[in-house]
């Protein structure tokens, strides 16, 4: 009994360390996509094509570190969009969201740290996402919660569809910091592009003001763009076959031909199974009692001469 006790501990330890273990990955990986995209946007002056690939090469490299452990989701909206396609259980849900708030609340803490100890300008606002007079665009409420769902839909929707084939599992991150470029491109200028609920969260905790008042839209829009993927993804399937059930192509008689000889060799190649053999055998059979009785034929014809002649004579 006591050994049973040992061994359904050592179970639990290896479970809580494996849990344990993909939480870190999610928390270093939220750290490093904020520190170096957040970090690039304020130094380059939210420039378009710096911060995009700042925020996609990130998300690349930190995938192909930690995707194997813990699926390097490193958004909340991302692994909300994983829980609704139930590939996560709640609990992982909770502690991924846990751990990457946390790892953007760092990434901020050691931006504000360097950013601090420069005499650079206009550094104080980490990045923050924003809307209305902080932005140059001067977008609305509307516009900013709209221009967030859509772009954390088309995001979420390439990372659930990229990831739904293990045999896409090599080319998986290049397409996920493809699609993040992307919708970069499309958002800075708008909203300063969140589509990720733990990336807004760092920057305005340490900005605060208006940017802390509007950080709840930066949760709810990528939060209901990532639900809305989920569910497409849902409806449209995409495991089915690309073919048509109510296509039926013409087969002209010679291809019925081909394909019949086809399947016929590979009839053949494979392995007899026991009614194969059964089959063989009682063919061979045939054929040796063939043989045989052909073999005896001429014998007992010559017999059978053999004793007219004797007879005759």
């Amino acid at each position: 009994m006591f050994t049973s006790v040992l061994i359904c501990a050592k179970m639990k330890m290896e479970g809580v360390w494996r849990d344990m273990k993909k939480y870190l990955c999610e928390f270093l990986g939220t750290c490093v996509l904020v520190l170096f995209g957040c970090g690039v946007a304020v130094l380059s002056g939210a420039d378009l094509i710096a911060t995009s690939l700042a925020f996609g090469l990130s998300i690349v490299a930190i995938a192909y570190t930690i995707g194997k452990v813990s699926g390097c989701h490193i958004n909340p909206a991302v692994s909300f969009a994983m829980w609704i396609d139930k590939r996560i259980s709640t609990k992982t849900l909770i502690g991924y969201i846990i751990a990457q708030v946390l790892g953007a609340v760092v990434a901020s803490g050691l931006l504000y740290l360097i950013f601090n100890s420069t005499t650079l300008i206009g550094v104080e606002t980490l990045g923050a996402n924003a809307y209305g007079d902080l932005v140059g665009s001067d977008i609305t409420m509307l516009g900013a919660l709209i221009t967030e769902i859509i772009l954390t839909f088309v995001f979420v929707l390439a990372v659930l569809g990229v990831t739904r084939d293990e045999k896409h599992s090599n080319i998986a991150p290049i397409v996920i910091g493809l699609a993040l470029v992307l919708v970069h491109l499309f958002g800075i200028n708008l909203t300063g592009t969140s589509v990720n609920p733990a990336r807004s969260i760092g920057p305005a905790l340490f900005a605060g003001g208006e940017y802390l008042s509007q950080l709840v839209i930066f949760i709810i829009g990528p939060i209901v763009g990532a639900a809305f993927a989920a569910l497409t993804i849902f409806f449209i399937d995409l495991e089915e076959t690309d073919e048509d059930p109510e296509y039926r192509p013409v087969v002209k008689k010679e291809d019925k031909v081909v394909v019949i000889e086809e399947k016929v060799e590979r009839e053949i190649v494979k392995a007899p199974t026991k009614r194969g053999r059964k089959k063989v055998e009682n063919k061979e059979t045939q054929n040796s009692t063939k043989k045989a009785s052909t073999a005896r034929k001429p014998k007992t014809a010559k017999t059978t001469n053999k004793k007219e002649t004797e007879e005759l004579v």
